[in-house]
């Protein structure tokens, strides 16, 4: 067996192919460079080439810088409103000392034991246990319309008037 890389190669053989065929690739190659050479110049247009150079021109900045008039300052002052507190006030319920001796003609014998509120809701009327407080009336403590003392206070995710 012959080694492939050490032998030299055969020699070529002699192309077989006529003569005339040969003339026919040659002139076929010419006629196909000769045709892109018309293409290419007829789709320039007869134009001139552009030269690639940048020639300088003059440049023109015009720059306007406009400075407005000071305009006349406007102060106006406000005063600012006190913020409401809540109200605490202490009511004392004195008992009075009964009559032994006359009866003025109401017949009962009992007292009436109505407090007086001192923190009202907007239509005037006395807060009882339970409701909601206003948000002025945050921490404050009052009387329900029975005497008793409420304090309004943060529980259950409101703000409640519950029994003090």
């Amino acid at each position: 067996m012959t080694n492939a890389y050490t032998t030299p190669p055969a020699p070529r053989p002699v192309d077989t192919r006529p003569l005339r065929k040969r003339k026919r690739v040659w002139l076929g190659g010419s006629g196909l460079l000769l045709t892109g050479a018309l293409i290419v110049g007829a789709g320039n247009g007869d134009q001139q080439p552009v030269a690639a150079e940048a020639k300088p021109a003059p440049t023109v900045t015009a720059t306007v810088t406009a400075t407005p008039e000071p305009a006349p300052t406007v102060t106006e002052t406000i005063k600012a409103k006190a913020k409401p507190r809540p109200t605490v006030t202490v009511t004392k319920t004195a008992r009075a000392a009964a009559d032994t001796g006359s009866d003025t003609g109401s017949g009962s014998g009992s007292q009436d034991t109505t407090g007086t509120c001192s923190i009202t809701s907007n239509a005037g009327n006395c807060y009882s246990a339970g409701q909601f407080c206003r948000n002025s009336d945050h921490g404050a403590v009052t009387t329900n319309e029975g005497g008793t003392r409420i304090k309004c206070v943060y529980s259950s995710n409101a703000w409640r008037w519950t029994y003090a």
